[in-house]
């Protein structure tokens, strides 16, 4: 059987990693023997004729697509216009959105034959054999199809107990070229689960209350496997990471034992991290880590059910700033409740702390307790459209304040303080008196402007041969010229991202018949 699995458009500015939840899904039909191919169009442009193009090459009997609630809109599209393209293939949904908006997703979309809900791994490996016969779809746990214009949904699965069962993920079905041009981390997990129940969070549902956590031997061989790709930094991606302090060590020294150094990044909780605990990741790489803290105010924090005191985040931020890592604090806009003085005790709060900081607009996905039970909330959605759920803009309001009141608090407190200091910056380097880190990251948003472009609008795919130089010019140069002239992007920054590129393999240079031709890695 031939499965074509889809990854759709995700903005590149958000930071995605490579779909590692697609990977698993592909190693799972894997092991059923499935022949699979993985069509990213995260690091890819998509348009409909690529789609048809390569689906035809392919032959597909089964379309998969993922997706999360800010691109669902985009791949409920993709798996219709796949199934225009191929009516005889079985085309199956998944991922956190369609798992808890799954009959209306159904009714809307008649093209989606299959929704998978929750963990898939189990499901696929009962539901592979039997794809093309439909009667035998409603002893399959863990989905949901129409039949006869009537919802059918069968018994929940349970979560998977062991996961060092489960194939490793099948990334070696991705363009890794690509990923390694953006230079993100790319994410792993080493447990799944959750206990904590925040009212905007849709983990603890999607891969259950009670944490399951894999070997630490093969954890780290996974990580052996990255390293070896060229993946230069590592984040671990779990709901909660730091959830098991055993582990974490554990982890932490078979990094050490097998002399592996790079960087790392994680989630945690600050009620979940010791002095001790952050001393012992620092030394086997981690120098990030990152903080829900949500709110600078303690009512608001107990409203959502963050079960954690402000002052046990100040701890945790003096002991990670001792541990000798970088914080990051992300913050939540638009809670229930929110006024003018919560939103100002979370300005407060985060420069009270001297770390980094962002902003995030509530977004009540699908499956959240604040989407759910929104009626219980002092709140008020503003969208049904999921595309505005990017977390980007304000679509609720509470009783004290619109969605103008909340988007001009981030305007006023965060956005002019970033415009500014990026002004400065420019500035700076224009004259160049800019001191040595601004420069770094001056350099490197350039830098992500100009792969931005390479990937997102397929601009390598697109050039045309170019004739050998004659001038003593390098290849890279005659290829950086063209691609300046054919993005509008200055060629200062084209020269040196493609050279960039082109050193660490990246991209490959050939010469047939005189001309250069440039294609990914």
């Amino acid at each position: 059987m031939k499965v074509a699995l889809i990854a759709p458009p995700y903005p590149l500015a958000e930071g995605p990693s490579a779909p590692l939840g697609l990977c698993y899904v592909a190693a799972a039909f894997e092991k059923e023997k499935a022949e699979v191919k993985i069509f990213d169009y995260i690091v890819r442009q998509y348009t409909v004729k690529k789609l048809e193009i390569e689906l035809k090459d392919f032959e597909p009997d089964l379309i998969g697509i993922t997706s999360v609630t800010l691109n669902f809109n985009l791949a409920a599209g993709i798996i219709k216009s796949a199934r225009q393209l191929f009516p005889s293939a079985v085309t199956v949904m998944g991922g956190p959105h369609v798992s808890f908006d799954y009959e209306s997703t159904l009714k809307k979309y008649p093209e989606i034959d299959l929704i998978v809900i929750g963990e898939g791994e189990e499901t696929i490996s009962e539901l592979t054999p039997v794809i093309r016969n439909r009667s035998e779809w409603h002893r399959i746990k863990g989905i949901a199809f129409m039949e006869n214009g009537e919802l059918i949904v069968t018994p929940p699965r349970k979560w998977i107990q062991d996961l060092d069962k489960l194939s490793l993920p099948s990334r070696d079905l991705l363009p890794i070229s690509r990923y390694l041009a953006l230079s993100f981390p790319i994410s792993i997990i080493t447990s799944r689960g959750c206990p904590n129940r925040c009212i905007f969070c849709q983990g603890h549902r999607m891969v259950g209350n009670r944490v399951r956590n894999r070997n630490p031997i093969i954890v780290v061989d996974e990580i052996e496997s990255l390293l070896r790709y060229g993946f230069q930094r590592i984040n671990f991606s779990d709901d909660f990471f730091t959830s098991n302090v055993t582990r974490v060590k554990a982890i932490c020294d078979e990094i050490q034992h097998r002399g592996l150094v790079f960087p790392w990044t994680a989630f945690a909780r600050a009620d979940s991290v010791t002095p001790e605990l952050l001393q012992i990741m620092r030394r086997s790489g981690c120098d990030t880590i990152f903080f829900g803290m949500e709110s600078g105010n303690q009512q608001m924090l107990d409203r959502v059910r963050k079960r954690v005191k402000l002052d046990r985040i100040r701890q945790a931020v003096a002991d990670s700033k001792a541990a000798d890592m970088k914080v990051f604090g992300s913050f939540i806009v638009g809670l229930p409740g929110e006024t003018r003085e919560t939103l100002m005790d979370s300005h407060r709060f985060a420069e009270e702390l001297d770390i980094i900081y962002g902003y995030h607009f509530l977004a009540p996905f699908p499956g959240t307790t604040v989407h759910d039970q929104m009626d219980q909330y002092d709140l008020e959605l503003l969208s049904d459209n999921w595309s505005d759920f990017d977390a980007n803009r304000a679509i609720v309001k509470t009783s004290s304040l619109s969605a103008a009141d909340i988007e001009g608090f981030i305007e006023e407190f965060y956005m002019k303080t970033v415009r500014k200091v990026e002004a400065r910056i420019e500035k700076e380097f224009q004259e160049g008196t800019v001191n040595a880190t601004d420069q770094l990251v001056y350099l490197g948003n350039k830098r992500l402007d100009v792969v931005f472009k390479l990937l997102s609008e397929d601009i390598i795919e697109k050039l045309e041969p170019i004739p050998t130089p004659v001038n003593g010019n390098k290849p890279g140069t005659q290829i950086a010229e063209k691609i300046a002239e054919q993005t509008g992007q200055p060629l200062t920054y084209v020269l040196s991202s493609v050279q960039e590129l082109i050193d660490k393999g990246l991209l490959q240079i050939h010469t047939v018949d005189n001309h250069l031709t440039c294609r990914w890695a």
